[in-house]
This record gives C-alpha cells, sequence and structure tokens, in this order.
C-alpha cells in the first residue's frame, strides 16, 4: 500500500491534507524524530462493517506503521453497547452483546486489508475494550474515573451542548450517553498504562474525546500523550459518511458491492478528485499534478478512474477490482449490440438481475418487479420521465412490452433507470 522510507509523518498528513488538528505538535514532532512509538484508533461496533468514512484513518495509521510505529486498533465492544453522542441528534438503539461480538469478528477480519498483522515488533493489534469494562464495578468508576471529569466542563463540549439544545431532541443526553467521555477517555489511559500508547488517531468529530483522554492520563499518570485528528470524508450534501445516515458505502463487498463500489469513486465529482487523490492514495504530488495538467478525457485514464482502482484493490483486492473494471466496461463503454453471450452471462452473475417467464409483462410491471421502482404508481412517473431504458432506447410507454426484439440472444434484456441503475433480465 505505501512504500517504507523516512519522512516527517506530520508534514506528510499536512501536505495529503489528512491532518485536521494536532496537540503539542513540535514535542511530538521532537518524540516521532528520536523513536517509534505505539498508538492507537478506536472504532465502535455499531454495524457489521467499516465504511469510507474509516478510511482515512486506517490509511494514517498505515503511514506510521510503515515507518516502524505499531498500530493499535481498539474495537469498542463496550463503547458501542453506550453509543458515542458525538454530533448525533438522538440517542443510538442499544445493540446487543452477542450481536457486538459477531461484529467484532468480521471487522476484525476487515482490518487485515489495510494494516500488517505479522511483520514483526510492529505488527498491529486489535483489542477489545470489552475486556477490561467488564471487570469494573460502578465504585472503581466513579472514584478512578468520575472524579477527574467535571461537569460544567463536559457540558462546554460542543457534543454535549448541541444535544442538549437541539429542539427536535426534547429530551436532551441521558447519563449513559453523557459517560461516553469518561469511558473513551478511560481507553486511552488504559492503553497508555497497559501498552505504553502515547498518540490516539481520531476524526475530526473526536476532538473533545482525545482531549479528555489527554486530560484523564495527565491527571492520573503525570504523563504526556498526544492527539491528532483527521478530515472526515464529506458526501456532496455536506454531510459526513456514517453508519447509520443514507447512501453509505461500506466496506463489505456484501453490504457495498466492489462494483458499486468502484463506481462510486469513478463518479467523483471534478472539484473534489484530485483532493481524494491526495488523501487516498500514496501517489505523489507530482504524479497527481500530472494526472491533473493531463485532465484526460478517455474514460479509463480520468483521474476518477485511476482513484476508483486504487481504492478498490485495496479495499476488495485485485481479483475484484478486475471484475468491476468488467462491469464497468460493459455497461458504460460499449455498445450493447457488440456485447457478446458470454459478456451476458458474465453481467448476470455480477449485477442486479430477474428471471422472468417468457411472457408478456409491461414496463410497468417489470420495474417493480426488478425492484426499480416500489409501486405501479412511482414506475409509471419514473417511465413518464423519460428515464426508462431497455436495452440502451429510452421508452417512454409504460404499457411497453418486451418483443423478442429486445431480448438479446433469446434471452437477455438490459434495463436502466436513470444513468446508472442497471438490472438484468433473463428471460427462462
Amino acid at each position: 500500500m505505501f512504500k517504507k522510507k523516512t519522512i516527517d509523518i506530520i508534514k506528510k498528513l499536512e501536505d495529503r491534507n489528512i491532518l485536521y488538528q494536532i496537540t503539542n505538535k513540535n514535542k511530538l514532532y521532537k518524540i516521532l524524530e528520536k523513536k517509534k512509538i505505539n498508538l492507537y484508533c478506536g472504532f465502535d461496533l455499531t454495524a457489521d462493517s467499516l465504511h469510507i468514512g474509516h478510511l482515512i484513518p486506517l490509511i494514517t495509521l498505515k503511514y506510521f506503521q510503515n515507518l516502524g510505529h505499531k498500530p493499535i486498533i481498539l474495537l469498542g465492544g463496550a463503547t458501542s453497547l453506550i453509543g458515542d453522542p458525538s454530533f448525533k441528534l438522538q440517542e443510538r438503539k442499544i445493540i446487543p452483546i452477542n450481536t457486538i461480538n459477531k461484529w467484532f469478528k468480521k471487522i476484525s477480519l476487515q482490518l487485515q486489508n489495510f494494516l500488517d498483522f505479522n511483520c514483526g515488533i510492529n505488527s498491529a493489534v486489535i483489542i477489545n475494550n470489552y475486556e477490561w469494562f467488564k471487570k469494573m464495578d460502578i465504585l472503581f468508576f466513579l472514584n478512578k474515573i468520575g472524579r477527574y471529569f467535571y461537569i460544567n466542563q463536559m457540558l462546554n463540549k460542543d457534543f454535549i451542548k448541541k444535544r442538549m439544545t437541539n429542539e427536535k431532541n426534547i429530551q436532551g443526553i441521558s447519563f449513559t450517553e453523557f459517560s461516553y467521555n469518561l469511558l473513551q477517555s478511560y481507553d486511552f489511559a488504559y492503553l497508555n498504562k497497559n501498552f505504553d500508547v502515547i498518540l490516539q488517531i481520531g476524526g475530526s468529530d473526536q476532538w473533545g474525546h482525545i482531549i479528555s483522554g489527554i486530560d484523564l492520563i495527565k491527571k492520573i499518570y503525570q504523563k504526556k500523550v498526544f492527539g491528532i485528528t483527521t478530515n472526515l470524508v464529506i458526501k456532496n450534501d455536506g454531510t459526513k459518511f456514517g453508519k447509520t445516515e443514507n447512501q453509505t458505502i461500506w466496506l463489505d463487498e456484501k453490504k457495498t458491492s466492489p462494483y458499486d463500489f468502484f463506481q462510486f469513486w469513478l463518479n467523483t465529482p471534478d472539484s473534489t478528485v484530485f483532493n481524494f487523490l491526495n488523501m487516498f492514495t500514496n501517489y505523489e504530488k507530482k504524479i497527481i499534478d500530472d494526472i491533473k495538467k493531463k485532465n484526460n478525457k478517455i474514460k479509463t485514464d480520468s483521474a476518477q478512474y485511476i482513484l476508483a482502482k486504487y481504492i478498490t484493490q485495496i479495499t476488495h483486492g485485485k481479483k475484484l477490482l478486475l471484475i468491476s473494471q468488467k462491469i464497468t466496461s460493459l455497461l458504460f463503454f460499449q455498445k450493447i449490440d457488440n456485447l457478446s453471450q458470454n459478456d451476458f452471462n458474465f453481467l448476470l452473475k455480477n449485477i442486479n438481475s430477474i428471471n422472468l417467464e417468457k411472457k408478456d409483462y409491461t414496463l410497468q410491471d417489470i420495474l417493480v418487479l426488478s425492484k426499480l421502482a416500489p409501486s405501479r404508481t412511482q414506475a409509471f412517473t419514473i417511465i413518464k420521465s423519460n428515464a426508462v431504458y431497455i436495452n440502451s432506447k429510452n421508452i417512454s410507454d409504460p404499457l411497453f412490452i418486451c418483443t423478442n426484439n429486445y431480448k438479446k440472444f433469446n434471452h437477455f434484456t438490459l434495463l436502466r433507470k436513470g444513468k446508472k441503475t442497471f438490472c438484468l433480465i433473463f428471460w427462462k
């Protein structure tokens, strides 16, 4: 993923527009110059997969690991039972512990794609904070942790204030969520004491929690530790990519197919793509500048295509990247009359498809059966808006019937809604 070489890691993160905030930059720089450190990043288990919003922290950890530092991933089995209130309008749903344990195993496997877990002394490690919180009693929590947190200071934290002043959330914030900040802070303190961790990495929405952890370690152990936050990946509507938001792009191929994952990056706006190349890839600035200067209009040489190839390969591997590229080529770069029967069989295995009996269905019915429309009424509206295509031909008649002329090799019909949503019909 990244070549190992001696670099100023802080400057590297700044130049790549990854670094958002950092505590005591000069002091941390001097430590990184002299020795290798242990650092960590935490992810709560609030879904069975990570998503693209987690990529930047993972890439950051990989930069550190390639310089000989040891990355620790903390998966929050305990904190997931509570839920991080940061920038959430409502309290999260309670997740059973057995579900969290299943998600721990799945996400642990996903992480193998991004960090090296078998490279010697700086091999990555995955830890579950449920291991220490399950042994902790309430008196220890209140006496050893709670005594260092002051309500007036906590009320001034942005994520607390937003929940308490949000008009849509009449109840404000529960004590359970209010205590999340204490638990994450103790995570940092526990890792500092038991694993000599001196640096926490997190998204920019984690700044308040990181600062609390730094303060707690200073009070308990009189030690100086550090925090770095990274820029968040923002959707086109200005909101961050989160697990509970709409349009989430998951790293799990069963939740977001490698083809859809590839298409997401392929459709990156021109205004964003070069920043994404800088943030998500290890291409040097000169290479990115060269791509920008060429401004190549050939689809497979475009900045978006280069970005999509890179991220899909590190996330899903070479094999699934090649499949995604082939699907993209067949659907977007070739004329349907030039597709062979083998091409259609390939698409049948790799894109959304339905089997239909060889009888007369209206286009309105087909849209509902293919789940490209939730009802006949909406199917009618979509068709009349000229958004439906059969074998690349626009069809505006809801009562249109697919005749044999529209069945390639007597079995295949390619249905498209809008510019990018496909379904292949196989006529049995």
